[in-house]
């Protein structure tokens, strides 16, 4: 018998921001947050009623002090998953241009790494499953 419990989708966006070079930004996350000293995309949550594209400009200009514009988000791939009071939905983007270098202004470590190099970075459960589709992607 189905659980008379649902939980509510919490959703997010998150970009793979990606440098000429090809090497992908890595945030980690601080001390004091859920998931503290593992790496992620980043992003956010979708506030109402923006749209998720509109979070993840927000969210990266707030946490990374970068300017992207609406355009240059590239649709890639989700993440549907279930957590233990919510649903989680992740939107993943590919970004290759934007305004400013990234900073971590909420005082998180950032990280350019190399394709390959990916796996070697502790990731939430929902990111890590990412690695080996944006390896195929751009290796």
């Amino acid at each position: 018998m189905p659980s008379p419990f649902r939980p509510h989708t919490l959703l997010v966006t998150a970009a793979i921001l990606i440098k000429q070079d090809g090497t992908i930004l890595l945030a980690q996350r601080p001390e004091g947050k859920t998931f503290a000293g593992l790496w992620e995309f980043p992003g956010g949550k979708v506030e109402v009623p923006e749209s998720p594209e509109a979070a993840l400009v927000r969210e990266l200009h707030e946490e990374l002090g970068i300017t992207v514009q609406p355009d240059s988000l590239k649709p890639f791939t989700f993440v549907s998953e279930e957590c233990a009071t919510f649903h989680l939905l992740m939107v993943l983007y590919l970004v290759r241009e934007w305004e400013n270098e990234p900073i971590g202004r909420e005082g998180q470590n950032l990280a350019w790494v190399p394709t390959n190099k990916l796996g070697e970075y502790p990731m939430p459960k929902a990111d890590a499953p990412l690695v080996p589709q944006i390896q195929t992607l751009l290796g």
